[in-house]
């Protein structure tokens, strides 16, 4: 036997409360599971007699370090195969455990090939094998003329399926239009399984003025595109109402009315946000910074301000990072080209900090950040019987958390590929010390043994 026992007379994270509290959390290394939750801190004395007699235990003291469930971020691209020089597994997994986060969801698209059939399924899971440093899942993807492909892909195991109402940016990911989203809910139609839709509908504009000017990218994807997308979903929804539908990163505030309206007329609608949209704004951002760009863009501070309450209120469901990186010629760095550059911030191991930063200032507790970022996207993508929760019978995922430390973030500290991200620069609060996969660590901010091993798994 073997037994994990992690310690704290104060800062112990669990369901259903705000409020950390003294604990002992015990998991057997073997399974990776949490066996017991003992609600106050214990020496090995007091344990031993609860524990099997030959049990070899390894104790860890927290001190004055929170420990949090580890987070579950359910939107990440991490291109390989096909597109490794932007992310890999391997780096990009890494990077994620360096921010406390323990399991991560792929998207389908820039991997070559798109996951878009069991086959290309098969191809990306051979690629992940033995190189992710968390568990992985992998999100389905909709494309015209692929819907016979659906369900044998809910069969396979993924969690969904994302579809673009607007061009993806790659070829190989072409968007779906009314007709094809029809398709894909009647295939969909009662299967366990969830819609993503990357809501903006129309053409986004070539932008009129000085390319190196964020406003001039900001005024080429109006928040209609948002809104008109939206209206499309949940009319065409309404037919198949035993089927959830999701909005990924939603930016534009002016859709909050119409998506709490259909959910107040029982519309299966739920909606995500992102770190960036949350804690940038467009007010602030230089000229020729093609590192801030995504789509949809980053808006103003009103805007910010009314997604922050949507998010507290409910009609957000949850925050991801949509990491979404390139190479630095896509970026367009050098040339400041907001129009041509790549659109996708890179945001794996910050998020953590980038929300207990920014949601300090609005009276956020901690708890409500891992309510956001753990416990609520595990149950998005199914996987809240094993995931985002402190809970016995759980993986034994959980994060030491320095709540007060603070740190600027340098290129030089950035673990995914492509060093580019608008938060350089930036000084934000609360450090990472380490992260654990099933009682089993994954990364250590001092360099501890053991921690650059890929012990990841599929989900």
């Amino acid at each position: 036997m073997s037994r994990l026992l992690i310690c704290s007379g104060e800062y112990v994270l669990l369901p259903d409360t705000d409020v950390p509290q003294p604990a002992t959390v015990i998991i057997d290394t073997l399974t990776g599971k949490i066996k017991d939750i003992r609600p106050r801190k214990h020496s090995k004395i007091d344990l031993a007699p609860h524990l099997p007699p030959d049990s070899e235990i390894t104790w860890i003291d927290a001190g004055n370090k929170f420990v949090l469930p580890g987070l579950v971020d359910a939107h990440v691209h991490l291109n390989e195969p096909g597109r490794t020089d932007w992310e890999g597994f391997w780096t990009g997994t890494r990077a994620a455990a360096s921010g406390g986060v323990t399991t991560v969801i792929d998207m389908p698209l820039n991997s070559i090939p798109p996951t878009t059939t069991v086959e290309n399924l098969a191809v990306k899971q051979k690629a992940a094998h033995g190189q992710c440093h968390v568990d992985v899942g992998f999100w389905g993807g909709v494309i015209p003329g692929n819907q016979d492909h659906l369900i044998p892909l809910v069969d396979a195991g993924v969690k969904g399926f994302k579809c673009f109402l607007i061009e993806s940016g790659v070829d190989e990911f072409p968007c779906v239009g009314g007709h094809d989203v029809e398709l894909a809910m009647q295939a969909l139609q009662g299967q366990e399984t969830v819609l993503l839709f990357h809501a903006e509908l129309g053409e986004s504009g070539h932008g009129h003025g000085d390319p190196t000017h964020y406003s001039t990218y900001l005024h080429s994807r109006p928040q209609k595109l948002e809104v008109d997308a939206i209206k499309l979903v949940i009319e065409t929804h309404r037919k198949y109402p035993k089927l959830r539908c999701h909005i990924v990163h939603l930016s534009a505030a002016k859709a909050l009315p119409m998506i709490r309206e259909a959910r107040a007329a029982g519309v299966n609608l739920t909606v995500e946000t992102c770190f960036h949209y949350l804690c940038l704004s467009s007010n602030d951002i230089p000229d020729g910074r093609p590192e801030f760009k995504c789509s949809p863009p980053v808006r103003d501070e009103e805007n910010r301000n009314m997604l922050w309450g949507a998010l507290e209120d409910g009609t957000i469901d949850f925050v991801v990072s949509d990491h979404s990186p390139c190479v630095p010629e896509l970026k367009m760095i050098e040339e400041g080209d907001l129009m041509k550059a790549w659109g996708g911030i890179s945001t794996l191991g910050l998020g953590l900090s980038l929300l207990w930063t920014e949601g300090q200032k609005r009276g956020v507790s901690l708890g409500k950040i891992l309510d956001w970022t753990s416990r609520r996207t595990a149950a998005h993508v199914g996987i809240d019987t094993r995931k985002g929760q402190l809970k016995v019978g759980h993986d034994g995922d959980f994060v030491l958390w320095d709540s007060e430390a603070e740190f600027e973030v340098t290129k030089e500290g950035l673990n995914f590929k492509n060093k580019l991200t608008p938060y350089v620069g930036q000084r934000l609060r609360g450090v990472v010390e380490q992260t654990y996969v099933r009682g089993k660590l994954v990364y250590d901010r001092g360099g501890g043994s053991g921690a650059a091993e890929p012990l990841g798994s599929f989900v």
